[in-house]
């Protein structure tokens, strides 16, 4: 991950269709064709967007955060539309970005942090996932991971075992409502959500909070049963709607569905955490 990458997560990088490819990335791509096993002997390449050091958002302590290219959900809400296409990062091999990482080991561990891994949808890329947390931990680093989960069944377990925190978005209880804010089916995420809790590995749920789209008392509901009903969760975090990311929308010539929709109120947001904090869940 080279210096250039540093910045705003929110910086844009605007993908044109039938652009010629860049020599080095049609280098990477005849040599790592795709999630395979025998990729994954090898130095992977990832597509990167962008990275953030000193995150204190994204995990415990303060953390190296990744911002990875590719995701298969087009949420309503999405502030990163720019990473959706994986074209749309920057292809960096995993020893590459394992130097960037070590240049901040020693701060990482003092702080109680380490290293997270978001996007887009991460799990798009598990070759580089899975090869990036597994160096970590061999460096001794804490692993997080910013998911939908709609794509956990790729992993493995041993896999998962190299990830010490999946912090888990979860559109919502009710399924339309899910699938209206996310263009996909619930079942695979709560599915994922089930096993992260079988296996007994920690688990964050994050909940985007947004007037008339997600708030609905019985939605919420719903999910507060749902997480209550898992055994690994450490805590639950409302995620209150913004509009940061409307611009990218617009730049990208994006049809933005949630043009005048407003933050939620105080109360409001004070409901639905009281939802979850009836089932004795701890929410921030």
């Amino acid at each position: 991950m080279s210096q250039t990458l540093v910045g705003s997560r929110y910086e844009l990088h605007v993908a044109r269709e039938g652009a010629a490819e860049s020599k080095s990335i049609r280098d990477y791509l005849s040599l790592y064709p795709g999630d395979t096993d025998e990729a994954k002997a090898k130095d992977v390449v990832g597509f990167v967007h962008s990275y953030e050091v000193g995150s204190t958002v994204d995990g415990p302590g303060l953390r190296f955060v990744g911002f990875l290219t590719g995701c298969p959900l087009r949420c309503q809400f999405c502030h990163n539309p720019d990473t959706w296409h994986k074209r749309n990062g920057t292809p960096v091999p995993v020893s590459q970005a394992m130097r960037q990482i070590a240049k901040y080991t020693t701060a990482l561990k003092v702080s109680g942090g380490g290293v997270t891994l978001s996007g887009g949808e991460p799990m798009v890329q598990r070759a580089f996932v899975s090869q990036i947390f597994r160096r970590c931990k061999e460096l001794g680093l804490h692993t997080a991971i910013e998911t939908a989960g709609a794509l956990g069944a790729k992993f493995t377990d041993r896999e998962l075992q190299d990830i010490d925190l999946h912090i888990l978005d979860i559109k919502g209880g009710d399924a339309d409502t899910f699938e209206k804010v996310c263009g996909r089916p619930q079942k695979a995420t709560l599915e994922f959500a089930q096993r992260l809790s079988t296996l007994g590995r920690p688990a964050w749920i994050r909940f985007v909070l947004v007037p008339g789209l997600t708030d609905g008392h019985e939605n919420v509901e719903k999910l507060a049963d749902i997480v209550a009903g898992l055994k690994n969760i450490e805590r639950v975090e409302i995620l209150r709607f913004h509009q940061m990311g409307r611009d990218k929308w617009h730049k990208l010539g994006v049809r933005y569905e949630l043009e005048n929709f407003e933050p939620p109120s105080a109360e409001l947001t004070a409901r639905v955490r009281s939802q979850f904090r009836r089932r004795g869940l701890t929410v921030y």
